[in-house]
């Protein structure tokens, strides 16, 4: 899906992005309004039109199908100043979970599914989600732990489940429901109007500005086709793998960017603001505070940008993916932590994005894999290859 282009045609592309972002996004953004669903999903929408307009839509897209053609390490550049914004990431088509089932069904998908699925989801015309989370005792960190049931019925299946924190399935048109078959693990899509596909609620959580939140989903008796079935029955854990290393790694170029936004506001607060005689930017502990914010946003883009380039080389990230999506995730959290930190009461208001910020981030350890889990993976496999430090 990638092109080749000189670096100084990227680096127009990106002060494209930026522009963008800081012209017409950030403009648009009200911290009042970050948990208004249905406010986010008709603001990104106008928005995307004005990104296409500009010429900036589908980042993975191939050209001649209307996208930008980037490559992994490319992404890392746009998707940064995508992520600058609440509402960038969505606007440029780059949002998950969408962007992460475009990666999925380019590699999966069947010459009917990329017709009906994959072609309209990647230009932003519909929605979609991943359906695999679910209640206790279903899965969640754990796969060996699915409940979700597809039994053979005739040449199609029948699938019975419960789903819950499912992103993005309220305004999705199709499912990825994760589910275990006669051969195992398997991927199927699932229209959401089909009558066994059933959204129950919305869960409230702490994060703003998600187009379409997080949804609690029932599948009972719900009937699909052989058409239905994604890549090979009984290797959905594999699918899973490959989605989710693309997932974190675009989690990680976007709040790269909502991290620097984060540390750059503070820092311009920190140089007018006095207290005890001196600026805030005069004393040593603010110093102290965005200098590691700097540190830690450097080594995040490094080892973002290294795994990219991995990923453009055909190479498997599953263990360098873990490394960075802890990493990274821990890092962003420190940079925005430090810029409430540093800016006071104004950072804990709505009169700044910094809380807005914070609470978008903190669920990105949690998100595809929590940290915790990614350290006792990473560890075993150290242990069982006998990998080198």
């Amino acid at each position: 899906m990638s092109q080749t282009r000189s670096a100084e045609a990227f680096a127009s592309l990106r002060a494209s992005v930026r522009a963008f972002i800081d012209e017409e996004v950030i403009p648009r953004e009200d911290l009042t309004r970050g948990h208004d669903g249905h406010w986010v999903a008709q603001t990104v929408r106008q928005l995307r039109v004005r990104a296409v307009a500009r010429g900036l839509g589908s980042p993975r897209l191939a050209p001649d199908l209307g996208g930008l053609g980037l490559s992994w390490e490319e992404c890392c550049g746009v998707f940064e100043e995508a992520g600058r914004s609440f509402l960038g990431p969505g606007a440029l088509f780059c949002a998950p979970p969408g962007q992460p089932d475009v990666m999925a069904l380019d590699r999966l998908a069947t010459p009917y599914q990329r017709a009906r699925y994959l072609m309209p989801l990647a230009k932003g015309e519909i929605g979609s989600c991943f359906a695999m989370t679910e209640p206790a005792p279903g899965v969640g960190s754990d796969p060996r732990m699915l409940s979700t049931r597809a039994r053979r019925d005739g040449d199609g299946w029948v699938i019975d489940g419960h789903k819950w924190f499912i992103s993005g399935a309220s305004h999705a048109r199709f499912a990825i429901v994760v589910a275990r078959s006669d051969a195992g693990v398997s991927w199927f899509i699932v229209e959401t109007d089909n009558p066994g596909f059933r959204i129950v609620r919305e869960v409230p959580t702490m994060v703003p500005f998600e187009v379409s939140g997080h949804a609690e989903i029932r599948l009972e008796g719900c009937r699909v086709g052989p058409e239905a079935l994604v890549g090979e029955e009984g290797r959905g854990l594999e699918h899973a793998q490959l989605r989710l290393e693309g997932a974190r790694l675009f989690h990680c170029m976007r709040f790269i960017g909502l991290a620097s936004r984060a540390m750059q506001t503070a820092q311009q607060y920190a140089a007018k603001r006095e207290s005890f005689g001196a600026r805030l930017s005069e004393h040593q502990m603010v110093q102290a505070l965005v200098a590691d914010a700097h540190i830690d946003l450097y080594a995040a883009r490094l080892i973002t940008r290294d795994v990219a380039c991995r990923l453009d080389r055909g190479e498997s990230i599953r263990h360098e993916s873990s490394m960075a999506k802890v990493f990274v995730s821990e890092a962003v959290n420190r940079v925005a932590d430090a810029a409430v930190q540093m800016t006071g009461a104004l950072g804990i208001s709505e009169d700044a994005p910094l809380s807005t910020i914070l609470r978008q981030m903190r669920p990105f350890r949690i998100f595809d894999g929590a940290s915790e889990v990614h350290r006792a993976s990473i560890a075993k496999r150290a242990f069982a290859k006998g990998l080198r430090p």
